[in-house]
């Protein structure tokens, strides 16, 4: 006798991302698994009085959101913070950070984030000098949309002890200004660390970034504060269709808070986090990564991967390039490790079958990560442990087929787009310089190559909803007449969201897809997706029912 269903999914567009049967009318659900595919009869047949029912009303119903690229316990804390997304000119800088600051009386450190590297014009960069004029007496730091720049004001910066300026390490700058005080920029994680620490969480959400470690001396009551931070976010991801977060930075700590949510039934997303391998780590130190993947490998929680940045971003020009800026030709800037190094974490990480993803921005950073994979597989023999290239915003053509012969993953964020729906053309596409607009950003040209494509969001550097991501991808203009259209089409974009995103943390036997034994991770939006242009989609298309592990983790009002 067949199996009752617990929950019929009826009247809806199902796009399963199964080749088998890419469509279908309705689903159903038994547990924390798909038990049916198919027909609105042949589902009901697995119907019983208990059986609860949601009518999709023609929308479509499709395989959770696999966001393979993110940073929740930052994003989780960013829902606090003040959005500076399209604020421009100091007089609207000065009116958010103020109304901002009348609302937290009481936080030591205020915190903004999304402010656009040319939030005082294009002409003018933001200086502490700037911030001092709209808010002198209180502590206040922002963040660019890449969070790899912030801005901070003297009182900040004489709080954290760096004024005066501080040796932060390779990689990592503290601008200086003519009076030989700190300017108030300051470049990567060493250097806005001390600041952030001043905040009232102490600057924990940054630390998986920031160093890999965990923070020392948490009482039960920060303990308590971050649990609750985090359980909010993984919620709001929850709400925009997302069942499946792979994560960007990592601590055993993080790990930790995310047990403690699993045992209590409150993970509202799995979530996989990596072990961050950091230049001033010792090589045997990748031997906890693989005691992480051991002690972390259920199906809601894994730690099971290494991370590792190689260079910065282009726009405070941290990445590391072949060839120079457009507009500093012959200004590389450096890598955050020597190939000897990162050849030596990729062959030992590969060996103890680790997957490694690496933020790898400008050219010469992407060559040197592929080198260090080619290094891997000449030492160790291939292997199928699917390593990554994250972002991937200007490579040489000369390495595009490479991605393809060495097995590597293509992890890009077509919401990163210069001159898309998220972050102006400008200041970005003339410092990528014409003559590389070609290989800027490149994710058609790429997948046309054999390379795996996978898309996610990078919140909080960009808004997480997966939506603005999928419009990005399919409705992408060149900056000039006669560059590639590297457009996706839209199965395309939701492949790259949900089944190749599986696929690339080694789930592709278990979901991804929706089919019958595998894991009930499934969203039901609030239209028919395949019916809305292109360029609406973000504004349109919206999550109305989430479902993760065969439980109700989201349902929009008008679905309740």
């Amino acid at each position: 006798m067949a199996q009752t269903a617990e929950l019929i999914i009826t009247n809806a567009r199902v796009l399963t991302m199964d080749p088998d049967r890419p469509t279908a009318e309705a689903v159903a659900v038994a547990g924390n698994r798909i038990l049916a595919v198919g027909t609105a009869s042949e589902v009901e047949a697995l119907a019983s009085s208990a059986t609860h029912r949601l009518d999709a009303q023609g929308a479509t119903v499709m395989p959770g959101f696999n966001e393979a690229h993110m940073h929740i316990f930052p994003g989780s804390v960013s829902l606090r913070q003040l959005n500076l997304h399209g604020i421009q000119g100091f007089e609207a800088l000065k009116s958010a950070i103020l109304a901002y600051a009348e609302k937290n009386p009481q936080e030591p450190l205020l915190m903004g984030f999304s402010a656009d590297y040319s939030i005082i014009s294009l002409t003018e960069p933001c200086t502490r000098h700037h911030l001092d004029a709209i808010l002198p007496d209180r502590p206040f730091m922002m963040f660019a949309p890449d969070h790899h720049t912030a801005w901070a004001n003297t009182a900040a910066l004489k709080k954290a002890g760096i004024l005066e300026g501080k040796d932060v390490g390779v990689g990592n700058e503290i601008v200086m200004g003519a009076d030989g005080l700190a300017n108030g920029e300051l470049r990567e994680g060493n250097a806005f660390g001390p600041v952030s620490a001043l905040a009232s969480t102490g600057g924990r959400e940054e630390l998986g970034m920031v160093t890999g470690m965990d923070p020392e001396n948490v009482t039960p009551e920060q303990f308590a504060l971050d649990r609750a931070i985090l359980k909010a976010g993984l919620d709001y991801c929850a709400s925009w269709g997302v069942t499946s977060i792979q994560n960007f930075d990592g601590n055993h700590y993080q790990l930790r808070l995310m047990r403690d949510l699993e045992l209590a039934g409150e993970l509202s997303c799995r979530i996989r986090i990596p072990y961050h391998m950091k230049n001033f780590m010792a090589l045997e130190d990748l031997d906890k990564a693989a005691s992480w993947k051991a002690e972390f490998s259920t199906d809601m929680l894994r730690g099971d991967f290494v991370k590792v940045f190689m260079d910065g971003v282009i726009d405070s020009q941290t990445a590391y390039m072949l060839d120079g800026y457009g507009d500093r030709p012959g200004y590389t800037y450096e890598p955050l490790f020597t190939p000897e190094a990162f050849n030596a974490i990729a062959t030992k990480a590969d060996a103890l079958g680790l997957q490694v993803a690496v933020h790898a921005i400008g050219s010469a950073a992407i060559r040197q990560t592929l080198d260090g994979y080619e290094a891997a597989v000449k030492a160790n023999g291939p292997k199928d442990n699917r390593h990554r290239i994250e972002h991937i915003e200007v490579i040489h053509p000369d390495d595009i087929s490479r991605f393809a012969s060495l097995g590597v993953v293509a992890s890009m964020q077509p919401v990163h787009y210069p001159g898309g729906t998220c972050f102006p053309a400008e200041p970005t596409i003339d410092k990528i310089g014409e003559d590389r607009w070609e290989y800027a950003y490149a994710w058609r040209t790429m997948k046309n190559a054999g390379a795996t494509v996978v898309f996610a969001s990078d919140w909080p550097v960009s808004p997480v909803s997966p939506f603005q991501c999928i419009q990005d991808a399919m409705t992408r203009k060149p900056w000039k007449d006669g560059l590639p259209d590297e457009r996706f089409t839209l199965q395309e974009s939701l492949e790259a969201y949900t089944a190749i995103g599986a696929w690339v943390e080694f789930m592709e036997d278990r979901k991804g897809r929706l089919k019958p034994g595998f894991l009930a991770d499934i969203v039901i939006l609030n239209t028919d997706i395949e019916a809305v242009a292109p360029d609406a989609i973000m504004d349109t298309v919206r999550a109305a029912v989430t479902i993760c592990d065969g439980k109700i983790t989201y349902q929009a009002q008008q679905q309740a």
